[in-house]
Order: structure tokens, then sequence, then C-alpha cells
């Protein structure tokens, strides 16, 4: 199992704009659609042990967020050519066995992967109001194996902040996971495993 470290994206960058198909509805998912006092944009895929180990806290904190009044969209960027098994037929499916609340994007050209600098699955980003980034990191510190429970202390700390008005409390630790599985030859140039 692979395990790559999230890239620590300046604090304050603005979120990247993007317009994706939703598999599990049929529509398209553009930013702006996204509204709420705070953002949460995760890349997560089908496969990953890491994000299968924290499917169920994800699905509760994802509830809990939308009911606290931010937003929260996951996107999955596998390449189809090396991994199908992430590819949007079989995302509907993820959707309803792991209970999300919030929209599973597909970005099967990659773009927003690369705009958003994700290297790895789950990588977290947290925007506030005014879509700027004001948290990346892990959701906690479990791991698959390590006999931590997954609680979503530190995401759901960072929200906390965020919708409260002050800023995150440090340290921001990176999340860990599976890489990115790009398109051969689409590797970014940021990017190193």
């Amino acid at each position: 199992m692979a395990r790559t470290p999230s890239v620590m994206v300046p604090l304050g960058t603005p979120a990247p704009d993007f317009a994706l198909p939703e598999p599990a509805s049929g529509r398209t998912v553009r930013l702006a659609d996204l509204t709420g006092k705070a953002l949460v944009v995760v890349f997560i895929s089908n496969h990953c042990p890491f994000v299968q180990h924290l499917r169920d806290g994800l699905a509760a904190f994802g509830r809990d967020a939308l009911t606290q009044g931010a937003a929260m969209v996951a996107i999955g960027a596998n390449s189809l050519l090396t991994h199908p098994q992430d590819g949007p037929e079989h995302i509907p499916g993820e959707v309803r066995a792991a209970g999300y609340a919030f929209p599973y994007l597909f970005d099967a050209t990659q773009a927003t992967a690369k705009a958003y600098r994700a290297a790895c699955t789950p990588d977290f980003f947290l925007f506030d109001g005014a879509r700027r980034l004001a948290y990346r990191g892990q959701f906690d510190d479990s791991r698959p194996g390590n006999g931590k429970p997954v609680t979503g202390a530190n995401l759901r700390a960072a929200l906390a902040a965020v919708l409260a008005g002050q800023p995150v409390p440090g340290p921001q630790l990176p999340s860990l996971g599976c890489n990115i599985k790009w398109s051969p030859g689409a590797e970014p140039e940021w990017y190193h495993v």
C-alpha cells in the first residue's frame, strides 16, 4: 500500500474553479453551486485502503458539516486506464454503500486534481466563506492498522474554527494515503512519489 502525503498548499490560496459530472445524479456540479459558510473538498477513490478505513467517519463528518451550514464535495480523479474501479460507473454504488450525503464527482481529465494539487486519497481542503484555503491536512491520525480510532478530529476542529470565524489551530499535518493514479504522461511537475 503506497503511503503518499498531501502537498501542503499555501493557506489563503483561492479554491480553483471546476465543473464536474456527478455520476450518481447525472448533473454537473460547479464550484459556484457549493454555497455555505465553508467548503470542504476531498479527493477520494473507491479502492484506496486509506479511504475505505475512514469511509464511515467521512460519511458522518459530511452529514455533520452540511447540518452546520458548510458545503462539501468529494472528487475522484484516478486514471481509468489503470483503475477503472474508481470510474464514474462505480461511483453511484459507492455513494449508496458509504452513505455519502455530499456530491461525489469524477474528474476524467484530472485537471481539477492538478489545480488543487491533490496528491493522495484522501486529500482534504477546507476553504472559508470567501473560498480561501484555511486548512489542508489530515482527517485525523488514524491509519489502516495503527489501532487509532477514526474521529475526524483534525478536520472537525478546523471546520469549527472556520465556522466561528477563527483561525484554524496549528499545526496542520499532511494527510496520508494512496497516490493519485495519474494518466500515463500526465503526472504534474510538482508531483513526486
